[in-house]
């Protein structure tokens, strides 16, 4: 059954990304409100396919690459809705919902099965830790898409060619002001993360640290994030600066959560 609402919701992402995608392109209003529509859908099913896995795994269900992918789309989905009640920037959907649709096509076409808990995931760590950690990193995919917006902005002005995009994204300050910031709040819990991962790190292995490939990763994705953070208030790194950190560190995201588990062997596998 929750294979099912998962699917449901697949679809109805689907249809809020082209729907954004032609509000982007054409600026119609009709077609940004059609995309929120189908987007909270799809984020309804998808709360209900999380929450029926939820029952019959009898765990949180973030313990596998479908799960993992899953719930990363929609903690994606959940803080996309949270700024467009918020901030109403219009053109944000256009390049962060294809994002998550992307996790969530590739949630649909790896192995779905419920497996049983091994030793090392069953502790009440598990929620604490990767919550934080999924949450820490969702907010860095609304960075990398400012920074992405903030890049094709500033060369529209810079060349002085305003096309179509220059009218319908935000301006540079507003988009600073975004990836500033969701960092701001993301590098906190990616610190709670790695904290608790550790503790957890102990009470599994009995030690807090083992440099296995993915606390390496995540640690080197913090240190990313907080040179964003310290450069911004000691050197003033703001603006294409600012976006191009955001960027780089966001592609350090990717490979810590996905790169390190499909290329790299570790105490992380089994994720």
């Amino acid at each position: 059954m929750n294979v099912t609402f998962f699917l449901i919701s697949l679809g109805c992402y689907l249809n809020a990304v082209f729907f954004h995608l032609l509000h982007l392109i054409n600026r119609r209003g009709w077609a940004e409100r059609v995309g929120n529509i189908s987007v909270s859908l799809g984020f309804i099913f998808h709360t209900i396919a999380f929450g029926t896995r939820f029952f019959q795994a009898g765990h949180i269900p973030i313990t596998n690459l479908h799960e993992s992918l899953s719930f990363f789309a929609w903690i994606i989905i959940l803080i996309y809705l949270v700024l467009d009640y918020k901030m109403k920037i219009p053109s944000l959907g256009a390049f962060i919902l294809p994002l998550a649709f992307i996790f969530v096509l590739y949630a649909s076409i790896v192995p779905k099965g419920i497996q049983p808990l091994i030793p090392a995931l069953q502790s009440f760590w598990l929620g604490i830790h990767t919550v934080t950690s999924f949450a820490g990193y969702a907010t860095f995919a609304f960075a990398f898409c400012a920074g992405i917006m903030y890049l094709i902005q500033e060369s529209q002005l810079k060349s002085k060619k305003f096309g179509p995009l220059y009218y319908r994204l935000p301006s540079l300050e507003i988009l600073d002001d975004l990836s500033h910031r969701i960092i701001s709040f993301g590098f906190p819990l990616l610190t709670i993360g790695i904290i608790t991962g550790s503790l957890w790190a102990n009470s599994a292995w009995g030690a807090y640290w083992s440099w296995d490939p993915k606390e390496t990763w995540a640690l080197i994705t913090w240190f990313i994030y907080a040179a964003v953070v310290h450069t911004r208030f000691t050197v003033g790194w703001r603006g294409k600066k600012a976006a191009y950190l955001a960027i780089i560190g966001f592609c350090f995201v990717l490979f810590t959560f996905l790169g390190v588990n499909l290329l790299l062997k570790g105490l992380h596998s089994y994720s």
